[in-house]
């Protein structure tokens, strides 16, 4: 794999994901709201904090899918990179 082609995949990869990611993250937001309404996207950073949205029906699951979109997205990137030859230290 070249390094241009290889930035180009990475280029739509991270496009793609990162809509993917947004999307996701609206969604565990608002299912927060409806436990918590008043917590915003910081807080919910710790879920743990936050009794209630272990009592949620769906919020664990769907925050564990937002979890796995971004492990997904670093893993790619560290495939494709990996893959790269090794360039020589700049002097």
């Amino acid at each position: 794999m070249t390094e241009d082609t290889a930035n180009q995949l990475l280029e739509l990869a991270n496009a793609l994901y990162e809509r993917m990611i947004a999307q996701q993250q609206a969604k565990v937001l608002r299912l927060a709201r409806e436990a918590v309404p008043n917590i915003g996207p910081e807080e919910m950073r710790n879920p743990h904090d936050f009794p209630q949205l272990k009592e949620h029906p769906s919020f664990e699951f769907e925050d564990g899918i937002l979890a796995g979109l971004i492990s997904a997205q670093m893993a790619l990137r560290a495939e494709i990179k990996g893959r790269l030859p090794a360039r020589p230290p700049v002097a």
